[in-house]
């Protein structure tokens, strides 16, 4: 085998050896001279972020090169910064201890920190380490009800628990502190044994914090916010039952109240459905207070009835359960007679129920007007929502109907007509169980040019569940309308379930514009007993289809 012989000389050896020791020490050079640069952002380590009660602990994930950090903490994504701390270590308390004070209870803030280095100009920059809430304080206060609070009087609660509450201070909503109360209240001593005080003056529509004392010893604070201007129950035109509890009472004040006055009807408190005829335009209005029902009307007696002859600007129900206790005899309305007409006649957030009917007009009587709004609409029987009863030329009809932001369930049927409509207008609604077996939502029953909406019927933004099985039968099959040969449709924003069944023929053109493809039951709360909250957080509809009230909010 030959032997491999080198081919560098001595001279040239020696060269390689000069030049790698230089290339050595050039690069040993640069090693230990590494220029310096910005610290990198501090993270967190291990939970991070914890909170109790309404201190903030912070574990920060430790930098050898950090000398300190810099926390700045803001309630409003730093438009403001509350508190900046500066610390030499990466474990933080920010209690009072550190901070001066406490920081506020259940209240969201927002937290950065920015890691030090001996020369600030190599801090590093500042990192978000995201929102934390603190705890609401630990208190006896509940946390109020939608009717423990009224125009200008809050209802006060708590469990009797420790320390006698002795006291309560309200604060504006801006004092966070609660360093200067606008009102105080001593609390009596049967008020605390009840765990409840009432307190008064406030101003309608106004938000306070009210926090309740045992002596000095702060116990818990809560919002409330006070509700629109009531009824003036010293008006002239108004006459005041709302500390009334004779059931008997409203005739009398029926009789007594003046043209386009306000019977204003106890909370809580269910009062006999008059049965004199109206002749006057007259408001029926639940009152503010402390109970969690509405004033009620109760048909005990048949319906009410409007004066034959009369032309009455307006008839209008607000904020009142109207239970008619029988679905096969009862109606609000059920007039007849000579040329009688009603302008308006208004359901304003009204819980109706249990009725045949909730108007029924036959011969002359004609309703211009009639809407129902924000309102619950349930177990109704086979004289409808609406029913306008005569044929011929001139007789009882309806003018324009419109049905608003309402609820409507357990229906025999809708709209039932001998005449024409001028318009029918269905808006932010839901329907279930909405006719019965044999039943129609829309029928138009007239003969040729009396039975049709002569300026269209417009559905928007709503929902449609099944038909009811009033008998037990098992039909649930939906005849939508019979008549309307001429009338024209706007159908926007509306859904069906997948069980809604229609009649073929019975089609209304357009409706459902889109199905969700599932049933009623998987759609909404419990339907078969009123709620119709959505269930299903995929349905498409959520945010904008059915009755405001149940829709998932933003």
């Amino acid at each position: 085998m030959k032997k491999m012989h080198t081919i560098f000389s001595a001279p040239h050896l020696l060269f390689a050896i000069v030049m790698g020791v230089l290339f050595f020490t050039a690069c040993k050079k640069d090693d230990d001279n590494y220029e310096q640069t910005r610290l990198f952002r501090p993270v967190l380590n291990g939970l991070g972020m914890t909170v109790e009660n309404n201190v903030i602990t912070l574990n920060l994930g430790r930098m050898k090169e950090a000398t300190s950090y810099t926390i700045e903490i803001s309630r409003d994504s730093f438009k403001l910064v509350d508190y900046t701390v500066t610390i030499d270590t990466n474990y933080v308390v920010l209690d009072e201890a550190l901070l001066g004070e406490g920081l506020l209870y259940n209240t969201s803030y927002q937290l950065r920190a920015t890691a030090n280095a001996a020369d600030p100009q190599f801090n590093s920059k500042s990192s978000d380490l995201g929102t934390i809430r603190t705890m609401r304080f630990p208190s006896v206060l509940n946390t109020p009800r939608s009717f423990d609070v009224t125009d200008t009087r809050a209802k006060i609660t708590w469990a009797v628990s420790g320390a006698a509450v002795t006291g309560v201070k309200i604060f504006s909503p801006t004092d966070v502190r609660l360093t200067t109360p606008l009102k105080e209240f001593n609390v009596s001593a049967s008020d605390q044994a009840a765990g409840e005080t009432i307190i008064t003056g406030l101003t309608p529509s106004t938000e306070y914090q009210v926090a309740i004392y045992s002596g000095t010893t702060l116990r818990g604070w809560v919002n409330y916010t006070t509700l629109v201007p009531g009824v003036d129950v010293n008006a002239p035109n108004v006459i005041d039952l709302s500390e009334s509890e004779d059931p008997t009472a409203l005739t009398a004040a029926l009789a007594a109240v003046p043209e386009g006055g306000i019977i204003l009807l106890k909370k809580g408190f269910r009062f006999n459905l008059p049965t004199a005829a109206i002749s006057k335009s007259v408001t029926f209005k639940g009152a503010y207070g402390f109970s969690e029902t509405k004033a009620a009307l109760v048909n005990t007696s048949g319906n009410m009835t409007i004066a034959t002859g009369s032309n009455i600007a307006h008839i209008v129900f607000d904020d009142l359960e109207i239970d008619g206790q029988n679905i096969s005899g009862s109606y609000v309305f059920n007039p007849t007679g000579a040329l009688t007409q009603v302008q308006e006649l208004r359901f304003e957030n009204c819980n109706i129920h249990h009725m045949r009917g909730i108007i029924r007009i036959r011969d002359n009587v004609f309703i211009r007007n009639y809407i129902i709004s924000n309102s619950i609409v349930h177990h109704i029987g086979g004289y409808s929502v609406l029913t306008a009863d005569t044929d011929g030329a001139d007789k009882a009809a309806f003018g324009n109907v419109k049905f608003l932001n309402s609820t409507f369930y357990k229906i025999n049927s809708v709209i039932q007509t001998r005449q024409n409509l001028q318009s029918f207008e269905i808006e932010s609604c839901t329907f279930n169980e909405f006719t019965s077996g044999g039943a129609q939502f829309a029928r138009f029953r007239g003969p040729a040019g009396f039975n049709n909406v002569t300026n269209g019927i417009s559905i928007k933004n709503s929902i449609f569940g099944h038909g009811w099985d009033e008998t037990g039968t098992q039909n649930t099959t939906v005849t939508m309308k019979s008549g309307l040969p001429s009338t024209t449709f706007t159908i926007t924003n509306v859904w069906g379930t997948s069980d809604l069944k229609i009649a073929a023929g019975s089609e209304i053109p357009g409706l459902p514009g889109m199905t969700y493809n599932n049933t009623a039951s998987k759609l909404w709360g419990d339907p078969y007993n009123g709620i119709f909250s959505i269930l299903d957080p995929t349905f498409a509809g959520k945010y904008d289809s059915g009755a405001p009230v149940w829709r998932t909010k933003l």
